[in-house]
């Protein structure tokens, strides 16, 4: 039988022996005022406020194609939050009539921020009372560089805040890449054709860009909890600045890019951007075909095949989705039953920047030789410049994160240096190679992939 310990308030404990066996009791969990559901529920508003006025004016100037993208790229993404607030919440089982009506309107996040605003105002009036439904939730954390493993009792009403906050991290990332993405990205293409910045546009803009750079910022945290769910993680405020950092410049460098080369290109743009859409959509389920294992049935227990089929293909457009306009810092892997690779995989991150780079390149050097006078008095060649130095430096960021800033880095069996220094090995003689220790192909097959 497991032994159970105090913890003390601050997380400095001495080495406990067999560590396996072990286990610490943890203070319980104690609930904090909602703000990131609040400013989901705001970003949502918002761009779908500004969005639907813009539909408005250009409806008004007879701007048919302008309105028919504007509205078709606020209606799609807005449906696909819907539905995975509603997947999330389990409400087609139950009996929730006013629930599933402001779902069905397109006002669903308004109505589970309100739930949520209840629900923690039920627990702050309740405060210091014990709930009569408690479960227990075991974690691993790093104490002095040791895993101890740790056990609190979490209340029913805690918990169900807790899959509030869940809900509406996933429904921030849906909304940022299915939809603030593409509204950004033409919005940017109609204000460079049109040379004009109209206050509602302008508004529309900043709202996107805010929700995309808040997913992008969620989804490396969620991507560390996915990999490492049997941690306990913190993720301090210098941390989160320099993930924020570095998706911003990724996302902005990136989406200038491609507007620049649409602008440039047109029509002939078209197909080069779909393919490359294609390609990474497709990825997934080629690498699920060659590895002939079977669609997983571990999603959710009510669900037929087709079902389970329709959540597969949400997930890889999604993916597809955020690999388009940056690193995803997940790997699909549909053959396996958590459906993502967890390894570090340092080699598909170079990869992907790798490849990216050399797209924007490319394009940015199609739109210094080919393309128009964009800004008045402004240099193509210092604007390509400042886009791809901009680009440089989110790596830059990302590298730093990684090597110096990652809550579970002391995890890794090998960091982004060893990496590098492995990658630049295969340059060196070979007589070199061999006499190091360890070698490279050795640190590269353990850590690699």
């Amino acid at each position: 039988m497991d032994r159970v310990y105090e913890i003390p308030e601050e997380p400095t404990v001495d080495p406990v022996s067999s560590l396996e066996e072990d286990v610490i009791r943890g203070a319980n969990p104690r609930f904090t005022f909602p703000f990131g559901i609040l400013f989901s529920t705001f970003l949502y508003c918002g761009e779908a406020a500004s969005a639907l006025y813009m539909v408005r004016i250009y409806r008004k100037n007879s701007e048919t194609y302008w309105m028919a993208y504007t509205l078709s790229f606020f209606m799609f993404s807005s449906i696909m939050v819907q539905l995975t607030l509603i997947f999330v919440h389990r409400d087609l089982a139950k009996d929730k009539p006013l629930s599933l009506f402001m779902h069905l309107i397109l006002l669903g996040p308004v109505i589970r921020c309100l739930e949520a605003m209840i629900k923690y105002l039920t627990l702050w009036k309740k405060e210091g009372q014990e709930e009569p439904y408690v479960s227990l939730t075991r974690k691993k954390m790093l104490i002095n560089g040791e895993e101890v493993l740790i056990e609190w009792e979490v209340g029913h009403s805690i918990r169900t805040l807790a899959m509030h906050r869940n809900a509406y991290k996933r429904m921030s990332q849906i909304q940022a890449f299915l939809g603030s993405v593409p509204q950004l990205t033409y919005q940017l293409y109609v204000t460079l054709i049109s040379a004009e910045v109209p206050l509602g546009r302008a508004v529309l803009m900043v709202f996107s860009l805010i929700s995309v750079t808040y997913g992008a910022t969620l989804c490396n945290m969620l991507a560390i909890q996915i990999k490492y769910d049997e941690y306990k993680i913190r993720l301090g405020p210098l941390e989160v600045l320099c993930i924020t950092i570095w998706r911003t410049l990724e996302i902005t460098s990136r989406l200038v890019i491609l507007v620049l080369f649409s602008a440039t290109l047109k029509l002939k743009a078209v197909p080069f951007l779909l393919l490359n859409f294609l390609i990474i959509l497709f990825e997934p389920w080629v690498k699920f075909w060659r590895s002939g294992a079977q669609m997983p049935n571990n999603i959710e227990k009510n669900f037929s095949r087709v079902g389970t089929l329709v959540v597969l293909i949400s997930i890889t457009v999604l993916y597809a989705g955020i690999n388009f306009s940056c690193w995803s810092a997940l790997q699909l892997k549909l053959a396996d039953r958590d459906l993502v690779d967890k390894g570090q995989n340092w080699g598909h991150m170079g990869l992907h920047y790798s490849i990216r780079l050399v797209e924007n390149v490319i394009m940015v050097l199609v739109f210094k030789f080919f393309g128009v006078k964009v800004l008045l008095d402004y240099c193509p060649s210092l604007i390509a410049l400042q886009l791809i130095i901009a680009y440089l430096i989110s790596i830059g960021f990302m590298l730093l994160f990684f090597q110096y800033l990652h809550p579970l880095r002391s995890l890794f069996t090998h960091n982004v240096v060893d990496y590098l220094h492995c990658v630049c090995c295969h340059r060196h003689p070979r007589g070199r190679i061999e006499n190091s220790e360890p070698s490279c192909d050795a640190e590269a097959r353990q850590s690699i992939v």
